[in-house]
């Protein structure tokens, strides 16, 4: 007798289609469909749409286009993460554009990730499974250039994050975080297992109540921890 293939308990990542081109969202849901662990929970050809069906659908991870009719991706992002009964709702931004306008004001619009259109059907999956499990999808490059910017623009000022709740072993990974070092590399860094920088990214993330990695980063910068030659943080 043949065995049957083990079950696997977990339920599959809900994902959510917000795409206005009917072709690109139909090829979407045909790979995400046919891929074991996940299934599409809905499709939106406009932004105001994605904002309705992610508070009915509550889906794990939001794969937002930028460019769309009635609100833009962005805009979406923005109501879809303020919204507090989307708390474990995540947003993946997907779009043909790689300009820093679009990565910084879709991270400030509380998107835990940002991909080109241009990626592959493996890495888009991949980066679905990261955002899903709340991890932010952010290049070391991508994270350096977010820090940059805030670095720049001292309007409006950054308020000073309270980091007086945290460890010293926190803070210190909390710096790394913020100079844009994967888990593994602090890890290294520290001498620590990856399971023990997951952990302590998990406390920081309850600690200083952000969503993702992408306000680990912000915070960084806030509370002082990041630093620059000319003495602003």
């Amino acid at each position: 007798m043949i065995d049957a293939a083990p079950h696997d308990p977990r339920p599959p990542i809900r994902v959510l289609l917000a795409e206005d081109q009917v072709l690109v969202r139909d090829s979407l849901k045909v790979l995400i469909d046919s891929t074991p662990g996940m299934t599409t929970v809905g499709e939106a050809g406009t932004g105001a749409e994605a904002v309705i069906l992610a508070r009915r659908q509550r889906p794990d991870v939001v794969l937002m286009d930028v460019r769309m009719p009635d609100m833009d991706g962005i805009e979406a992002s923005r109501h879809i993460c303020a919204d507090p009964a989307n708390a474990g709702v995540r947003v993946l931004i997907l779009t043909t554009f790689d300009q820093d306008e679009y990565v910084y004001a879709s991270l400030r619009a509380g998107a835990s990730g940002f991909l080109l259109k241009s990626a592959t059907a493996t890495e888009l999956l991949a980066a679905i499974h990261v955002v899903a499990s709340g991890e932010a999808l952010l290049a070391p490059t991508v994270t350096r250039r977010l820090i940059a910017d805030f670095l720049r623009d001292p309007h409006p000022a950054p308020a000073v994050r309270d980091l007086n709740d945290i460890t010293q072993r926190e803070r210190e990974v909390l710096t790394l975080i913020g100079k844009g070092m994967s888990n593994s590399e602090i890890a290294e860094h520290l001498h620590l297992t990856v399971g023990t920088v997951k952990t302590h990214i998990s406390r920081l993330l309850a600690k200083l109540h952000a969503r993702d990695r992408a306000q680990l980063v912000i915070a960084a910068y806030e509370g002082g921890l990041i630093t620059v030659p000319d003495g602003r943080r």
